[in-house]
């Protein structure tokens, strides 16, 4: 059993479909009216039939209340570091505190390539991610003296001004799957947000679970300071496996991914409370 004792938490996955911004938009303000925690967003910049991420983010942050937002997860080299954290914090500014920011260090390489993007080698974008969260962290540390400096192979900051402050500490989460982004996950992260459907097994979360652990406990951190989030589908978020990934993987955010209402609103009436009731009980 691995249970980090996080609060159980809920969000949607939506497609940002060119085709139907109405629609995204839409079941962006449902998720938010029904109580769901966290509203996320695909990112590919390369995609022509996908609308912006962090265009239709800072829209949605206009018209939601309560949710918080984020991408799931922002595509790293086609973002520079720089600008992901002045609009980190100009979203978190503007939503009243409700911005996260997810990272991922790239996987359709062809397609970044095909876009200006650098093609970087795995070992590459783990460096490259690591980097860049030196540099988002280092803007956002108001409180530290003089100008920002990273000195990185792949980023870089030399004396650039930080802030400006946010209503809150933003989190980053990272998408991971392989050992070195998983320590990684542990060493820098606020959280780790995998899919579901990209698992071998359920039984893998325990290795990939500790994994993140050890990048923690090497860098001095508490492994449950790392919240342990999972995308889901609805063939797979049933009550039994939601509440089995909790207590026995830690699994403390569940994120839906579905562009369909009746789902979103049968998520949140029937599974959402029976969980959450459940992962109480027994943990008594």
């Amino acid at each position: 059993m691995t249970d980090y004792g996080h609060d159980i938490q809920f969000g949607t996955f939506i497609t940002p479909s060119a085709a139907k911004p109405d629609r995204v938009v839409a079941l962006a303000e449902l998720s938010d009216t029904l109580g769901f925690d966290l509203v996320t967003f695909q990112d590919h910049p390369y995609q022509p039939a996908l609308l912006d991420a962090w265009s239709l983010l800072a829209f949605v942050a206009g018209r939601t209340t309560r949710a918080r937002l984020s991408a799931n997860v922002t595509n790293l080299p086609l973002r520079l570091p720089v600008v992901l954290a002045r609009a980190s914090t100009t979203l978190d500014l503007l939503s009243g505190g409700r911005f996260e920011l997810g990272l991922g260090a790239g996987g359709f390489w062809d397609a970044i390539e095909a876009v200006g993007g650098r093609r970087l080698a795995p070992g590459e974008s783990v460096q490259a991610l690591e980097e860049a969260i030196r540099v988002i962290r280092a803007l956002w540390a108001v409180d530290e003296p003089g100008g920002a400096r990273v000195d990185g192979e792949y980023y870089a900051v030399r004396g650039a001004k930080r802030g400006p402050a946010t209503p809150h500490p933003i989190s980053i989460s990272i998408g991971a799957y392989g050992p070195r982004m998983l320590r990684l996950t542990g060493r820098a992260a606020d959280g780790w947000v995998p899919s579901f459907g990209y698992l071998k097994s359920i039984d893998a979360l325990a290795d990939m679970n500790a994994r993140i652990d050890e990048g923690a406990s090497e860098a001095g951190r508490a492994p449950g300071d790392i919240r342990r989030m999972l995308n889901i589908d609805a063939d797979s978020a049933t009550v039994e496996r939601l509440v089995h990934l909790a207590i026995e993987y830690g699994m403390g955010t569940f994120i839906l991914a579905t562009d369909d209402s009746t789902a979103v609103e049968r998520f949140a009436a029937e599974v959402v409370p029976a969980v959450r009731a459940e992962v109480a009980r027994v943990r008594g």
